[in-house]
Formats: structure tokens, C-alpha cells, sequence
């Protein structure tokens, strides 16, 4: 058994943000002394981590609470996300470091560096990485199965979705002009949602929950207006569109 005190050491954050966590019912102590000392066992420590990794990757603190209190979540399944997620972010963190050390080299005059090399370590694809590691997170099983789907095309088919994905967006942008609910627009839309298959396979309730995430995340949103700075607000509305006329 640990006390607060104890639990605030181990996991290196506030008895507060723990009393925060009790009031809201996303961790609760498995007892209250009647001095008023608060006692959390083993579980307890498993579920914090859970909460922390969570935390880490941007999910909301209610959604946190949905996903551990839901009866199907399965502790193994969610670490095993958590870890490709984090072996993801040090393959690219250490792609980044690796740029910079060529750089650093070649400023000082101790070797050569093509333009293409300066930014080798950003030609990842960030949307792909965000909808896999933030839309989904609350399943971790969808997680897992992106991850591996990606993993498995070669890096000629790879380049082929990414160039595909740029085709997508660009035919939005030119069905911006004739509004969210042109046929240029919804046929956007709906290549748009094939495009995501080879990712994971939205439904229309998730179809407008990630042009939510689009516009409200300021990753994605900077994203989208390199591409065109209407282009997040525009999808909105057109999948908003696109999903009312599946369900008449």
C-alpha cells in the first residue's frame, strides 16, 4: 500500500493534481483512513500509469476516464499501443538528431549535405502520425492495427499514398470555390474517406470527429493551412454534409 505522499513521489506529479484525479473520479484511493489518509494499492499505480501515458499523448483527461472505466479495455492491449507509439516518436526523434549532428558537421566544414538531407527528418507524413496516435488512442486495438498496416507497405507504396494523399487535398482545395455542398466538394470528401482505409476505417461519426480535430488542434490546423489556410474549416462543413446525406 502507498500513501499520497508516497504515489506523488513515485509517478513525480502533485498530491494535488492526485486529489484533482480522486474528485473527478479518474483515480480513486482504495482507502480513506479515518485520519483521513489516503491508501492506493498496486491497481492503482497501474491505472496512474495508464493515465500518464495518456496524458502523454494529448488525450483529454474525461476521454482518459472513459477509456479505462469502459469495460473492454484490456491493460496489455493499451501498453502495447503506448509502446509503438513511443518507439515511433524516438525513431523520429533520433532521425531529428541525427540531422542535426550532419548539419552541426557541415557547418564546421567537416563534410557535404544536399539540400534534400537538411530535411530528410521532417519528410514523414505528420497528419498519418497524429491520426494514428491521437484519433485513435482511445482504441487501442485500431492502434495497433494501423500501426501494423503501415509497417507493411514497402517504401515505393508508401511514397504512392503519400502523393496520393497530396492529390486528395489539392482536389478539395479546388472544389472550395463551388462550397461544401458541391458535387466537386462531397466527391472530395468521399475520396478523401477511401484514402483513409489505408490507415483504419472511420465511421461517419468519427469522419467528422477527426475534421473537428483538424481545425482544433493547432498540429493538424498548421498542417492544413500550409495547405490552404480555409481548407480545415471548408472539410468541415463538407463532411458535416457528407454524413447527413449517408444517414437520409
Amino acid at each position: 500500500m502507498y500513501t499520497i505522499k508516497q504515489l506523488s513521489d513515485l509517478a513525480g506529479i502533485t498530491r494535488r493534481t492526485l486529489h484533482y484525479y480522486d474528485e473527478i473520479g479518474l483515480l480513486r484511493p482504495i482507502e480513506i483512513s479515518g485520519n483521513g489518509y489516503r491508501w492506493y494499492s498496486e491497481q492503482e499505480l497501474l491505472r496512474l500509469q495508464q493515465i500518464l501515458l495518456f496524458r502523454e499523448a494529448g488525450v483529454p483527461l474525461v476521454k482518459i476516464k472513459q477509456i479505462l472505466d469502459n469495460n473492454l479495455f484490456d491493460k496489455v492491449s493499451a501498453l502495447q499501443a503506448h509502446r509503438e507509439a513511443l518507439q515511433k516518436q524516438q525513431t523520429r526523434l533520433e532521425a531529428l538528431i541525427a540531422s542535426v549532428e550532419q548539419t552541426i558537421k557541415y557547418l564546421q566544414g567537416a563534410g557535404k549535405m544536399s539540400p534534400k538531407e537538411i530535411f530528410k527528418a521532417f519528410n514523414e507524413e505528420e497528419e498519418k502520425k497524429y491520426e494514428s496516435e491521437v484519433m485513435e488512442m482511445y482504441d487501442p486495438e485500431t492502434v495497433q492495427a494501423s500501426y501494423t498496416r503501415w509497417r507493411s507497405y514497402s517504401k515505393a507504396e508508401k511514397q504512392k499514398i503519400s502523393e496520393e494523399g497530396n492529390a486528395v487535398y489539392d482536389a478539395l482545395v479546388l472544389a472550395m470555390p463551388h462550397g461544401p455542398a458541391s458535387p466537386e466538394a462531397q466527391a472530395g470528401v468521399d475520396r478523401w474517406r477511401r484514402h483513409m482505409a489505408y490507415f483504419w476505417v472511420p465511421n461517419e461519426e468519427q469522419l467528422v470527429g477527426l475534421t473537428d480535430l483538424y481545425n482544433e488542434d493547432p498540429r493538424f490546423k498548421a498542417n492544413f493551412d500550409k495547405i490552404h489556410p480555409e481548407l480545415a474549416s471548408f472539410m468541415r462543413e463538407a463532411v458535416k454534409i457528407y454524413v447527413e446525406k449517408k444517414k437520409n
